[in-house]
């Protein structure tokens, strides 16, 4: 027998049967409650599990799915990828039910995505994340649910919302960088130009500069304890040192005191804060992530080899510490003439009247 409480303004429906596994879910109406109940119970008489699923919508996929990895010791870190994409999609698609989804609506949302400045690398990353969700969900809860992510790819991929990780390398010159922090510092607040300054000489991604803090701070080294900074190839985060080169050391030792953290706000502000920020100044694609290429490059210019920078962004791999290596035609020119100096040109050989040297 199936009971329906109200909880707050919702709806909880639970259904209890000998042999079965108590299910419980909550609803915005007891219509919806009774409905669903209904459903489960008529599925377990015919000893199918599909009305289970059945009404689960986008957001409540999105809680379970959070919900799972927690009880499976791989919570869904606040500060990770993962979260803000798992928000995008609540956000997005939450009120929508997983068997009214079509590839139709998928196509509608990413280009929602799209005109909101995602690329097409950005938008598969939370479409393969949606699929995830609906796999490990579904075999969690042992209910089916559909593929629709299956479905909606080749349209997608035709219609060019998706696609891979092209390699970008977009850095800002000294002027457009110059431009943006003073108009962070007007508009946004000092400490946000502060915390993107800190971005272009050090190569730290939002999460971790938001996340650093005071107690953290080594004066005798000038360096800052980075705490679970990302890896690529392991569950578990690590703590890191890095150096809090030049500039960077004074202009984190002149922000307020008032808050545990350095850097006091959320890393979708710093991300917001510099997209307004690009957009105000007319600087075509430029994005906050594109200050850990300046690092790396800067780096590079300034002398330190591979080692050296790897130690300061934290990459793991040359391969992917590579992709953060912008090098300009200007570079390429300069290295060129440094190496050949006032050199004479190459005398040319005498030919024969056949054309051919003597």
């Amino acid at each position: 027998m199936a009971s329906i409480i109200q909880v707050g303004d919702r709806w909880r429906a639970q259904v209890r049967r000998a042999g079965h596994k108590s299910i419980a879910r909550t609803f915005d109406t007891r219509r919806e409650a009774e409905s669903w109940a209904r459903r489960v119970e008529t599925g377990m008489d015919e000893h199918r599990p599909a009305a289970l699923g059945d009404d689960m919508k986008v957001d409540t996929l999105v809680s379970e799915y959070r919900r799972m990895r927690a009880t499976l010791g791989r919570a869904v870190d606040p500060a990770s990828n993962v979260h803000y994409m798992l928000e995008h999609l609540a956000e997005d698609l939450g009120a929508e039910r997983l068997r009214e989804l079509t590839p139709q609506r998928l196509t509608q949302w990413a280009q929602l995505r799209k005109s909101q400045g995602a690329g097409g690398y950005t938008v598969n990353m939370e479409l393969s994340l949606l699929g995830t969700a609906i796999r490990h969900v579904g075999a969690y809860l042992q209910v089916p649910l559909p593929d629709v992510v299956g479905l909606a790819r080749p349209l997608l991929h035709y219609a060019q919302l998706i696609g891979g990780g092209g390699r970008r390398t977009r850095r800002p010159t000294e002027d457009e960088l110059s431009r943006l922090v003073s108009w962070l510092d007007e508009n946004r607040g000092p400490e946000v130009g502060d915390a993107v300054r800190v971005a272009a000489i050090t190569g730290l991604r939002r999460a971790e500069l938001t996340r650093i803090a005071w107690a953290d701070v080594d004066e005798l080294r000038k360096a800052v304890l980075v705490r679970h900074r990302k890896h690529p190839r392991r569950i578990e985060a690590r703590d890191e040192w890095v150096p809090l080169l030049g500039d960077a050391w004074a202009i984190v030792q002149r922000q307020p005191k008032d808050d545990a953290r350095i850097f006091a706000f959320s890393p979708e502000r710093l991300t917001d804060s510099v997209t307004f920020g690009v957009r105000a100044l007319g600087i075509p694609d430029l994005r906050l992530h594109d200050m850990r290429r300046e690092a790396t490059s800067r780096l590079r210019e300034m002398g330190f080899d591979a080692d050296a920078r790897k130690a300061v962004t934290g990459h793991r791999s040359d391969a992917i510490h590579s992709r953060y290596v912008a090098v300009s035609m200007e570079e390429l020119h300069e290295q060129y003439a440094a190496a050949t100096p006032d050199k004479p040109p190459r005398p040319q050989r005498p030919r024969k009247a056949g054309g051919r040297p003597t």
